[in-house]
């Protein structure tokens, strides 16, 4: 009985002097994006309205601290456009015997400026394009429609997340 009340007090000694060391030394877990501090306090994203991706984006800038989408663009620091969005799966990567696809790769480019006060562009048409390759079975085809679905949504957050860093380092005018 004692010898394990002296390893739980060893143990959470141990546990409480590696916190005070990591948080001493400045260490601090990187967290989410989405929560970074943008250096904008209002948006305006010049996207469709029906766009996933600008929802999405969206989203995403109304969770950041400090920062409105507004639904003006003569009222916001800073204006989002989307210039183009595509999805694009015609890159055969690789065919079977038969001649028959095999492989293939999807393609999601976007191409997005970012423009401040008076059009003063704050950072220029910019082309993000995300791949994945994704196998291909005749035998599987609703699985693989799946798949092509949830590989394009997983590049779209992640283009939204790429999107959010390059706003974070931008300086309004």
């Amino acid at each position: 009985m004692a010898s394990t009340k002296r390893r739980l007090f060893c143990s959470l000694a141990l546990s409480m002097a590696a916190t005070f060391a990591l948080s001493s030394c400045g260490f601090q877990l990187r967290g989410s994006t989405t929560q970074a501090n943008l250096p904008f306090s209002t948006i305006y994203l010049a996207f469709p309205d029906t766009s996933p991706l600008g929802l999405e984006l969206k989203r995403n800038l109304r969770a950041s601290n400090g920062t409105k989408v507004v639904d003006d663009p003569k009222a916001a620091q800073a204006v989002i456009g989307l210039l183009s969005e595509t999805r694009d799966n015609s890159v055969v990567l690789s065919r079977n015997t038969q001649g028959r696809i095999r492989e293939y790769q999807l393609q999601y480019k976007v191409t997005f400026d970012v423009k401040g006060a008076k059009d003063k562009p704050l950072l220029p048409p910019t082309e993000i394009v995300l791949k994945r390759d994704i196998s291909f079975n005749e035998s599987q085809v609703l699985a693989k429609e799946k798949e092509e679905e949830v590989l394009y949504r997983d590049m779209q957050t992640d283009l939204v997340q790429q999107i959010l860093r390059r706003l974070a380092v931008l300086k309004p005018v």
